[in-house]
């Protein structure tokens, strides 16, 4: 179950909610999972996020999107029990410079920046050129051609 949190005062991707909610899915289809999981998305401000990424990683920038995962490894029976798999926290603020700097959507941001967070909950990364090529393999696979 995916849970929504909007913590800016505009609430300006409200409007994709239900894009984040079917590609959360198209995500579980791609790697062969159940929804059998819990996890969070918490939309902030670049001053949130800054804080969070100094306070936790030690980088003191703004970032786009930042991943915690409650969990290690998903190599044992998942659909025995509902998992908290963790929390996805994307900067509105780079949703929004970014969709205009790479000439897309927001909505195609938005939702590109949960994947990749939700990737990062499943265990996936872009630490050296094999892991990044898989992840970002699948990111493709999952957002592909949206606009």
């Amino acid at each position: 179950m995916l849970e929504i949190y909007d913590l800016t005062k505009k609430k300006l991707l409200k409007k994709y909610y239900s894009d984040i909610k079917k590609y959360y899915l198209k995500t579980l289809k791609t790697l062969e999972m159940e929804d059998a999981f819990e996890l969070s998305l918490i939309i902030v401000g670049k001053t949130k996020i800054r804080t969070i990424n100094r306070e936790y990683r030690n980088k003191d920038v703004a970032t786009d999107v930042i991943s915690f995962a409650n969990i290690d490894s998903l190599d044992y029976d998942y659909l025995s029990q509902e998992i908290n798999l963790g929390d996805i926290f994307i900067n509105v603020d780079r949703v929004l410079s970014q969709a205009k700097k790479y000439k897309h959507s927001v909505k195609r941001e938005f939702i590109f920046l949960f994947v990749h967070g939700l990737l990062h909950l499943f265990g996936y990364d872009h630490m050296n050129k094999e892991d990044e090529k898989i992840m970002f393999s699948l990111q493709e696979k999952i957002v592909g051609n949206l606009k």
